[in-house]
């Protein structure tokens, strides 16, 4: 089952994919895909319907981040060996984790925003754990039964900023615009394995980035049984869990976005992201 909201920033409405890809508007039978929705029970409602009865989303709505009620985002540092040999970091003997602010979250074909004094705005295509249930103390044999489901994110970063400005790592992370997310919430069962996924990410049409969470270090069951060790997960919590090699950072020379680029990216079964870059329009 695939799931999306749809409609103007910070107004979206839930919505579901029929068979035939169409999106269907759900917002008279849920407020939004998130809370209890996300749940093993309020998946299974929603499985039960049939999508064709419902009515049809406008063929040039916005998408919006495929779930809302987010509390938090927690990113992955270096979870791709490959990934930390390109940056010249070794691969952490636990994982590395940093938050991404929410208001950083917009859609996945929404503009990358780049910020003002930004000189190193860098691209990053992950996979994205998104928390169904309530998860804390949670044993890695269970962690799946507290994942709604999985979507593409673009873990977009300043260099610059991450690096050079002194503390942590959120303040390049989390500029307006840094965190699309989408199409689509893929429930969990169309994923049965989270570690064989092919991802890829083009900057005007070279190919940037091309992996396979196979190579992720440290993978999504154990990731949240690790993270729950540490804090409360919550219904649409989001965890973005690292990126393959590719980036701008690790080319040489770098490369960096630009005004006028286009990033496209994607993982396969969980849909396509486009992203056009531009300055920000408040600077």
């Amino acid at each position: 089952m695939k799931l999306l909201r749809w409609g103007p920033a910070g107004q979206e409405r839930p919505g579901i994919l029929d068979a035939s890809g169409t999106a269907r508007d759900l917002s008279g039978l849920v407020p939004d895909i998130a809370g209890p929705v996300l749940s093993d029970a309020g998946l299974a409602m929603l499985r039960a319907l049939d999508p064709e009865t419902l009515p049809k989303v406008p063929e040039d709505a916005r998408l919006g981040p495929c779930v809302g009620g987010t509390g938090k985002v927690i990113c992955i540092g270096l979870n791709y060996s490959d990934h930390a040999a390109e940056t010249g970091a070794e691969v952490p003997p636990e994982p590395i984790t940093f938050m991404k602010a929410t208001s950083a979250l917009c859609g996945p074909n929404d503009p990358i925003i780049i910020p003002a004094g930004s000189r190193k705005t860098d691209w990053e295509v992950e996979l994205a754990i998104i928390i169904g249930t309530q998860a804390r103390y949670v044993q890695q044999a269970d962690a799946f039964s507290h994942i709604a489901g999985y979507t593409i994110g673009n873990d977009v970063s300043e260099r610059d900023w991450q690096a050079h400005r002194s503390g942590q790592w959120t303040k390049g992370k989390s500029s307006d615009h840094f965190g699309p997310v989408g199409p689509w919430l893929v429930t969990r069962d169309e994923v049965p394995d989270p570690q064989n996924l092919r991802l890829w990410l083009n900057v005007n049409g070279d190919k940037m980035q091309d992996g396979s969470t196979a190579t992720m270090v440290y993978g999504a069951g154990f990731l949240v049984s690790y993270l729950s060790q540490f804090f409360t997960l919550h219904p649409g919590d989001i965890i973005m869990t690292g990126t393959p090699p590719g980036v701008g950072l690790g080319m040489k020379p770098p490369r960096y976005l630009s005004p006028g680029d286009v990033v496209e990216l994607g993982i396969d079964g969980l849909g396509q992201q486009r992203q056009d870059v531009i300055a920000d329009p408040r600077a």
